[in-house]
């Protein structure tokens, strides 16, 4: 049981701090298995940054949940890696092997009844004792989009029988009707900053594999009157990312979610629908954010915002916003930067937010 609470400052510049509350014993023990709740509040002038989805920057935390479970998403996470790697593999090397073993995660996950994924994340992200629905666990099917790129080549390798790939599209029709009409994917979708980003980048995959025209002009739509317009400011940051307790992450993050819409549902031509040239009547447009983004990409000392409360040293990485907008812009120096970059990050968390990690997927016509 704690006998007191020691509160630390681990980040602080001119405009705001971050601290850190650790529980101790009568005997100084640190009490890693403490099950009290800590509610963090302000006392002085300012204002309490809470509620923005990590333990760092919440205003009621449990010091330590033994009930609480990231098993699945990890799992999630790992599948993500696994079968774009195998995809890619394939494509490189036409070794119908790879293409195999990537079609027996896809029947575990998605097609045996036994062992197949819920079309739902009633639960994702779920506080034990505080809140055990929360619309923000809708981001972490973020790692399906490049499983969906990738089983959109795979079709071609002719390891899934037909029966099984209209099997495939039926989950993600399914968990594309979830998204859509559930209370949790509702609020996702209207969400401000990256969450909503992602929401859009999710239904536009998950549109482009089953064929859902409907839903991918929703998400045209979603991009041009909310994402654009609410997030994006005339110089091209990410005012509501820069706010957060990791301002260069989230900002990241933000510029390749919607990097991965604007790649899923482009269309060729000079008309509205091709979002990575549409800009606002005021100029606005996504280059911009790159262009925001692209000195502190190249140099990470340039960058005159605060600084990530953790994990800042390791991004950034092969963003694959850089390459996707080099790509459409005609942007040389774009590309030759993302190559300069790490392509693999070893960090759980920044893999996490690492969604896209096997480009030949995307560049590739499928």
């Amino acid at each position: 049981m704690p006998g007191r609470l020691v509160l630390s400052e681990i980040h602080s510049d001119a405009n705001r701090a971050a601290f850190e509350a650790a529980p101790f014993d009568s005997n100084g023990v640190l009490c890693l298995d403490a099950s009290n709740v800590i509610r963090f509040s302000l006392a002085c002038v300012g204002r309490l940054m809470g509620n923005l989805g990590i333990s760092t920057g919440s205003r009621v935390v449990q010091l330590h949940n033994p009930a609480n479970c990231n098993d699945h998403r990890e799992a999630l996470i790992r599948l993500s890696l696994h079968v774009p790697a195998l995809v890619a593999a394939w494509l490189l090397t036409h070794d119908k092997r790879y293409a195999q073993h990537a079609a027996l995660h896809l029947r575990a996950w998605f097609l045996d009844p036994a062992t197949r994924m819920n079309r739902s994340l009633d639960y994702a992200q779920a506080i034990f004792g505080i809140a055990l629905v929360r619309s923000a666990g809708v981001i972490d099917t973020l790692h399906l989009v490049e499983l969906n790129r990738a089983a959109r080549h795979l079709e071609k390798a002719g390891v899934l029988a037909t029966a099984e790939f209209g099997g495939l599209r039926d989950w993600f029709a399914q968990y594309l009707s979830w998204i859509c009409e559930s209370k949790n994917g509702k609020e996702e979708e209207i969400a401000k900053n990256n969450h909503g980003a992602c929401w859009v980048a999710q239904a536009a995959a998950f549109a482009a594999l089953i064929g859902n025209s409907g839903v991918t002009a929703l998400c045209r739509d979603r991009v041009r009157n909310n994402l654009l317009p609410d997030q994006l400011a005339p110089d091209g940051s990410f005012p509501l990312e820069l706010a957060r307790t990791k301002p260069d992450s989230y900002s990241l993050f933000d510029l390749d979610a919607l990097a991965i819409t604007f790649q899923v549902v482009f269309t060729s031509g000079n008309s509205l629908d091709n979002l990575r040239k549409y800009s606002l009547s005021d100029g606005r447009r996504y280059k911009r954010a790159v262009d925001f983004m692209f000195p502190f990409i190249q140099d990470k000392g340039k960058w005159p915002f605060a600084h990530d409360v953790e994990y800042f040293d390791d991004l950034p990485n092969r963003q694959p916003g850089l390459l996707f907008a080099g790509l459409a812009c005609r942007e040389p120096k774009y590309i030759a930067l993302w190559r300069t970059l790490r392509p693999d990050p070893k960090t759980a968390e920044i893999i996490r937010n690492f969604p896209v990690r096997q480009p030949l997927l995307w560049v590739t016509p499928d």
